[in-house]
Order: structure tokens, then C-alpha cells, then sequence
């Protein structure tokens, strides 16, 4: 999300008439587009503002914007705390919303513009943006197509972050579509806090998989897909979609966060592990050479060895190709925050990380290995280290040597060498 956010501020600016560098010393504009997900990417965010202010002194006329889920969307008596804390910083805009920053370098505080750029946080996303110089070779895009999330998990901070729910409508989102294929733009992923929730709130009800069936047809596309869902949303009939549409791609992202009845009760997930496994085993009963992908989340306020060890015990019986892990941090305003004792110490939080992480890469190299001699069809993205990066259809890294220009092809690939992150092959 954070992706195709900078995407779109990028883009306003340079329609703007701004070019990009890659180093803030030279910027007459310097965007800090900030997630606070967790703790560390707090950290991370208010020590890279933080070191702004020495620039900001020596080039007192340089703009400095703050952007993201550090800001959020409710102002008031927070937005003053940040103003105050970082005196710095020009311009305070939400997550998705680059409609301050260009007021402010235009000086154009027209009501027409304002109610443009800030009311309607999407307005820009609907105009015809080219993509930016530093991208335009880019070869797949994120597209937003659900913006905040009015599921409120209580470990997580987004709600309150980045506000409701509000679906696009569809003719706004095949637009932009059509006008990232128009240059270049080979895939698209579609976006979402809990993406299968699209279209819930708009007065239509149009579904995900409706919107799957308007975009798979617009020529130029070569492969779609979508992200993160959630077990209570992803119902049979988006399986079926996948299954059915050629371009949408055999990827699906469905966390469990863990695996024990009662911390998914305290998580507010609103499912059972017994339900997980069971809509695991859908999925792969109808999606043929599906690569699944899930979250977990180690520590969480009472969480006691047992509790976690059924997420271990889970994960071993899945055996799911990737599972981004984390360690519980508690985060401002949420619920677990506010009523749940983050009691479960921090090298216990991270002893358990280290077991699921080895046992995943485990899982992972084993699956990889079935893809030894086998040939897969890889859309290429770009070179890194002088080899092509590229993904197979549920999103296997691939890495081939070719003196060839690669960027944006799908070729296929025969597997020569695996591993649990990536893959080598050669050309066919």
C-alpha cells in the first residue's frame, strides 16, 4: 500500500513539473511516506525525519513533507502533537492523500482545489497520471482498490490509521488500470486492507471477483492479482474466479496470525484454526498450483507455550510457501494496547520467531525443490547483480543470466538450482 502510495505522490509531483533524485542533499521537495505497523517502523520513520531537521537548516527553503500512517487521518490534537514535535516538517498529509503537499507547492488554496485534493482522498488516483521518470520502466504496479479498513483486529493500528473502509468504484479503478498498461505495466496487483471486502460499501455491492472479470480482459495485461485477504471474506466464488481467468494468478495471501482458538479470539479474527485449515485445503482443491502465503504474529499478550506451539504444529501440517512472521508490538490505541498485558518477554518473542522461521525455510526449500528440472512460465522485472529477477505465476523469485533484454516478458524458464527464497533457471 505504501508502494502505491509514493507511486502516486511521485506522480503529482511530477505532473507538477518536479523532477526525482535519489539523494534528499539535492531535493528541493524531500516526501517521508511512513508506515507504524510496528514498533520498529515507527522507529525507523521518526529517526529519518529526525535527521531531516540538519538539512532543513542548511536549506531552510526545502520543503519537507510527512506522509503515512504516521500522520493518520483524524488530525486534532494528535496532528498538533507532531507539528510541535517535528517544527521541521512543511507539510503533514494522510496515508494516500497527496492532495496537501500539492496545495501547498502550488499555494493554491482554492476551495475547488481543496475539497479535490483533501475531501475526496482518492480524487487523484482517478486523474491520468503518468508514471514517474524514476518508474517508467516499472514492470508491475500495486493498484489501491479498497483504502482503510473498518475491521478493527485488536493488535492492529490501521483502522486508526488510515480510516474506514472506502471501495473505489470499479470505472475508477479499470482507469487507472488501463492507463498503467498503456505504459508498460504488465501486472497488477490489486490492494486492500482485507481486499475480498471490495465493494461492501458502495452502492452497487460489486464484488472482488466482479472487478477480477472487468480488468482481466484490457489488452496489454499479462497477469493480475490481488492482496491481503481474510478467511471470513474469501468465499468460493473468488476461488472460482481465480481458477477461471487465465490472468489472474495462482497467488493467495490469507494470514492465521495464530493457530490457538482463544488468542484468535483476543485477536478479534473471527475464525477457528479447524476453519483455517479447512479453507486452506479449498483453496488447493480449487486452485491448481496454488502458492499459498500467510502472517503470524509470535507473543501476542498471553500467549503461552502451548497456545504457541499449535500455531508451530499448524504451520508444519500446512506446509504454506511463505509465512511473513512477526513479533507482537503493542501499538497506540488499539485495543490489545489498551486492555491486554504485553506479557510474553522479548527473547521469548523472538526465540519463538527463530523456531518458525527455521521451519519454514524447511517447508519453503522442500517445495522449491519439486521445481527442480521443471520448466515455469516467469514474467521478468528487472535486472539486479547482472541476473534477471522475475515471478512464476504464484510468485516463485526466479533468477536467470541473459545477456538479453528480459524486462518484461514472460518466457519460460527451465529450473536449475532451488532454494527456500528463490530459484535459478535458465531460458528455455
Amino acid at each position: 500500500m505504501n508502494v502505491a502510495d509514493s507511486r502516486l505522490v511521485s506522480s503529482v509531483l511530477e505532473k507538477l513539473g518536479y523532477t526525482a533524485t535519489d539523494r534528499a542533499e539535492k531535493a528541493d521537495v524531500v516526501v517521508l511516506n511512513t508506515c507504524v505497523v510496528r514498533q520498529s517502523a515507527e522507529d525507523s520513520a521518526v529517526g529519518r525525519v529526525s535527521s531531516l531537521k540538519g538539512l532543513k537548516r542548511k536549506r531552510p527553503n526545502m520543503v519537507i513533507n510527512l506522509m503515512g500512517c504516521m500522520v493518520g487521518v483524524k488530525g486534532g490534537d494528535y496532528l498538533e502533537s507532531l507539528k510541535k514535535r517535528f517544527p521541521h516538517v512543511d507539510v503533514f498529509s494522510s496515508p494516500s492523500d497527496p492532495g496537501p503537499l500539492a496545495a501547498y507547492l502550488t499555494q493554491d488554496e482554492s476551495r475547488d482545489f481543496l475539497e479535490k485534493a483533501t475531501a475526496r482522498r482518492f480524487a487523484f488516483m482517478n486523474e491520468d497520471l503518468p508514471l514517474p521518470k524514476n518508474r517508467e520502466n516499472l514492470v508491475s504496479a500495486y493498484v489501491s482498490v479498497v483504502l482503510g479498513c473498518s475491521y478493527a483486529c485488536t493488535y492492529c493500528i490501521v483502522p486508526y490509521r488510515r480510516g474506514p473502509e472506502r471501495s473505489r468504484p470499479v470505472e475508477d479503478v479499470v482507469r487507472e488500470v488501463e492507463s498503467l498498461v498503456s505504459q508498460g505495466v504488465k501486472e497488477i496487483t490489486l490492494l486492500g486492507q482485507i481486499v475480498d471486502r471490495y465493494g461492501l460499501d458502495l452502492p452497487q455491492k460489486p464484488t472482488l471477483p466482479d472487478l477480477l472479470r472487468e480488468i482481466h480482459d484490457l489488452p496489454g495485461l499479462e497477469r493480475l492479482r490481488f492482496l491481503t485477504s481474510h478467511p471470513n471474506w474469501m468465499t468460493d466464488e473468488l476461488l472460482d474466479a481465480v481458477a477461471a481467468l487465465p490472468k489472474v494468478m495462482p497467488h493467495i495471501e490469507v494470514p492465521i496470525q495464530s493457530a490457538d482458538d482463544e488468542i484468535l479470539t483476543a485477536m478479534k479474527r473471527g475464525y477457528t484454526a479447524d476453519e483455517y485449515r479447512e479453507l486452506v485445503h479449498r483453496i488447493r482443491d480449487r486452485i491448481p498450483g496454488v502458492g499459498i502465503a500467510t502472517d503470524i504474529i509470535v507473543g501476542f499478550p498471553g500467549e503461552s507455550e502451548e497456545q504457541f506451539q499449535r500455531t508451530y504444529n499448524l504451520i508444519k501440517e500446512l506446509r504454506m510457501d511463505v509465512a511473513h512472521l512477526a513479533r507482537y508490538s503493542p501499538r497506540p490505541q488499539t485495543v490489545a494496547a489498551r486492555r491486554m498485558e504485553d506479557n510474553v518477554p522479548d527473547e521469548e518473542k523472538w526465540r519463538r520467531f527463530r523456531l518458525l522461521e527455521e521451519l519454514q525455510e524447511g517447508i519453503a526449500g522442500d517445495i522449491n525443490a519439486q521445481y527442480q528440472n521443471q520448466t515455469v512460465d516467469v514474467l521478468f522485472e528487472e535486472k539486479v547483480r547482472g541476473r534477471w529477477r522475475g515471478r512464476t505465476p504464484n510468485n516463485k523469485l526466479v533468477f536467470v543470466e541473459s545477456e538479453d533484454n528480459l524486462r518484461g516478458k514472460v518466457l519460460p524458464v527451465t529450473i536449475t538450482w532451488t532454494g527456500p527464497w528463490s530459484m535459478q533457471g535458465s531460458e528455455t
